[in-house]
């Protein structure tokens, strides 16, 4: 038994020892140093290419011959930014159009006043929690083999045209829509929503009852199918004040896909 007991210290002592080497070789000494992790890089968009920040001079630099004034040069800094390629093809812009229509007819498909499909929009995540809803795009539009319910929400987004009486999609539906969070408002010391982090002099008194108002960009569609998009002013009540919603007819020319360039 003694022989075992030896035998534990001596190899909690190796242990001990080995530990203390290893943080020792490392020259950290006991210091807080941080963690390895890996870089990041902000990823290159599809089609774009990163225009490098720079310089210019605009403006004369010289004395003016009518007033005799002097007119020194300005210099103008521009930040890097991202730019397309290329311009958009039409063959793009059918792409985008096609998107926008499938995800009105999913939107449909999901609406018990047209298919009541629930399929068609995911509410819930894996374990069975409400969460913010979205479209389910891996669920194929029943083009083919559609429901009379189906039907109606497919044919929806189409119209005859009024002469050649062809099949077309209404462009007066095809309204993109599209939302952004402002981080930048709401990292905002003065926007935060509990009143006592607002202020962090202590030698000011917190007022519990002061009205934040945001300003925030909102859009809806009226009766008459207008698209009205405006700014409104009010109190600030919750995070989602700082969310942007947009409203766009992208109004789809189909006559320019006769021929692609």
């Amino acid at each position: 038994m003694r022989n075992v007991f030896i035998g534990l210290m001596s190899l909690a002592a190796i242990v001990l020892c080995s530990c203390m080497g290893s943080a020792g070789s490392t020259g950290a000494g006991g210091e807080l140093t941080g963690v390895g992790a890996m870089a990041w890089s902000e990823p290159s968009p599809y089609g774009m290419v990163l225009i490098g920040k720079g310089s210019m001079k605009i403006g004369p630099d010289e004395v003016d011959s009518l007033w005799g004034i002097n007119v020194p040069a300005k210099e103008v800094s521009v930040d890097a930014f991202w730019m397309d390629e290329t311009e958009i093809t039409n063959s793009e812009y059918r792409q985008f159009v096609f998107w926008v229509r499938d995800s009105l007819i999913r939107e449909r498909l999901a609406d018990p006043a047209y298919g009541g499909n629930e399929l068609f929009k995911i509410e819930e995540d894996e374990e069975g929690n409400p969460i913010t809803p979205y479209l389910n795009w891996n669920r194929p539009i029943p083009w083919k083999k559609a429901t009379e319910d189906e039907l109606v929400a497919i044919e929806s987004v189409y119209m005859n045209h009024p002469v050649e009486g062809t099949r077309m999609l209404n462009a007066s539906q095809m309204n993109f829509h599209y939302s952004y969070f402002d981080q930048m408002q709401a990292a905002l010391r003065k926007n935060r929503l509990n009143p006592a982090d607002r202020v962090r002099n202590t030698d000011i008194a917190v007022d519990e009852d002061a009205v934040v108002m945001i300003s925030k960009d909102t859009a809806y569609v009226d009766d008459e199918g207008r698209i009205i998009n405006m700014t409104i002013n009010r109190p600030l009540s919750s995070l989602h004040d700082f969310e942007n919603s947009y409203i766009i007819n992208i109004y789809p020319d189909t006559t320019c896909w006769v021929n692609d360039f």
